[in-house]
């Protein structure tokens, strides 16, 4: 039987030898862009030619379950069951990325063709999130290889709508319950918080969006004659907007907060060191809740910001007192606070603040919801120590993300811990021009996977 470190070893090796890359030129080279309807043939391609020939050969079964929402792209759903004794693994990922948008690209690069560039490798969703589903599933397969069974059973769920909201993706983990039945979910998406350490993350913070706004009469009036005697909306707003915080940013609606920074979280985010890379992103330390760090407001706290303002036309602005004024706002918080509490709480503040007028209306579809797996539970000890093991260095534990991930959702509907384990960094540019993933991350999160695969089935905690 091959070792640990031999299987780890050669999990790395996909990287060095071109093996790992033919694998993500294959599949960076179908064009699944969700948001264009036209792509529909192509994100089942995904599916049926990429995925379930790689799951075929690891002796899973697989099975294409079609989007219950329409517009919404088809999953796959995978099992192979060693013994029903055995613990069960769920792992998940998306094979659906944003636009293309070819002429936004550096000359000599294509987002259809995978380009290397010393240790980058350029091409729509090598980041997101084709590369690092692909490590997780290659690194499953070095695995089998090698011992010839995997040790615990095996499920998982690639979906296609991940970039238009996940539209889907609630139903069908409530319809397929069963067939995802599981002990953990275990999956790769989102960047690394530093580039050369690892970090496991046990859920994401949610988000609430909402407008503020307020109509006062048909059309504009002139500034000449009406000004100083009608009321300005946009004075309005902008007083409204701001007995929300404090000058410096501090949140005054207290029903917005938590009460406290659960001791082992805020335990948790000590280790977290947050380097933006970028010496245009100044983080003053006196900006939000003061005596926070840095990391406890990102990843502890609640924060709010207003996304877009609007009264008038500020591209072609006339004369005249506006009629209305509008503004889009955002709150991204932890578990500690229930979402439904923010807009009723905001109404309550405004109308004591004498702002009665401003209408509040929630965008219920954008809401995005938290999820913070236990930091006590067994499952997170055994990826912890699996990645310590492999590195030499206990990785970055993360409580949850600042941004989002579908964590509540898969713990909802199947009742497990969920944690990911991301293989791609701050600066690959997801979402925009010239995407990218370092070969060395890649060759890193083969040997992590592996091992912690490894790990799994020697397990005798879980």
């Amino acid at each position: 039987m091959t070792s640990r470190s031999e299987i780890v070893a050669a999990a790395q090796a996909l990287a060095d030898d071109g093996r790992f890359l033919d694998i993500l030129r294959a599949r960076v080279a179908i064009p699944t862009e969700s948001q264009e309807p036209s792509r529909a043939p192509d994100l089942r391609r995904y599916l049926t030619d990429q995925i379930a020939p790689a799951l075929s050969a690891m002796g899973v079964d697989s099975r294409i379950v079609p989007n219950p929402v329409d517009g919404g792209g088809p999953f796959l759903i995978g099992t192979r069951i060693e013994d029903p004794a055995l613990p069960t693994v769920l792992t998940y990922g998306h094979g659906d990325v944003v636009r293309g948008i070819p002429e936004q690209w550096r000359a000599g690069l294509d987002p259809w063709t995978v380009t290397v560039e010393g240790e980058r490798w350029y091409g729509r969703g090598t980041a997101d999130n084709k590369g690092q589903h692909a490590i997780v599933l290659t690194a499953l397969a070095e695995v089998l290889k090698a011992r010839g069974r995997l040790g615990f059973n095996l499920k998982v769920l690639i979906e296609t709508s991940e970039e238009i909201g996940s539209v889907g993706l609630d139903k069908v983990l409530e319809t397929e319950a069963n067939a995802l039945a599981a002990d953990v979910l275990i999956a790769s998406d989102g960047p690394r918080l530093v580039v050369d350490r690892p970090d496991v993350k046990l859920g994401n913070r949610g988000s609430v969006t909402f407008d503020m706004s307020l109509d006062l009469r048909e059309g504009s009036r002139h500034s000449g004659h009406w000004g100083g005697v009608l009321e300005d909306p946009a004075l309005l707003l902008a007083q409204a907007l701001s007995c929300i915080t404090t000058p410096r940013g501090r949140i005054l609606v207290k029903d917005w907060l938590p009460t406290e920074i659960p001791p082992k979280i805020r335990a948790a985010i000590r280790d977290i060191r947050v380097d933006p890379s970028d010496p245009s992103l100044v983080m003053p330390p006196d900006w939000g809740e003061p005596g926070l760090t840095t990391p406890e407001k990102m990843y502890g706290w609640t924060s709010f910001i207003v996304l877009a303002m609007l009264s008038g036309r500020p591209e072609n602005p006339v004369n005249g007192v506006q009629p209305s004024a509008r503004a889009r706002c955002q709150i991204r918080h932890t578990v500690d606070v229930d979402p439904d509490v923010f807009v009723p709480a905001l109404r309550r503040h405004l109308d004591a603040h004498g702002f009665g007028m401003i209408d509040l209306t929630e965008l219920r579809q954008n809401r995005f919801p938290p999820w913070r797996t236990d930091p006590d539970n067994p499952w997170v000890e055994t990826v912890l120590g699996s990645i310590t093991k492999t590195r030499g260095e206990r990785p970055i534990l993360m409580p949850n993300s600042s941004g989002g991930l579908p964590s509540e959702i898969f713990a909802r509907h199947l009742g497990l811990p969920v944690i990911w384990i991301p293989h791609s960094y701050g600066g690959c540019r997801q979402h925009g021009p010239d995407e990218h993933l370092l070969q060395p991350v890649v060759r890193e999160g083969l040997g992590l996977m592996a091992g912690l695969f490894w790990d799994i089935s020697e397990s005798e905690n879980l």
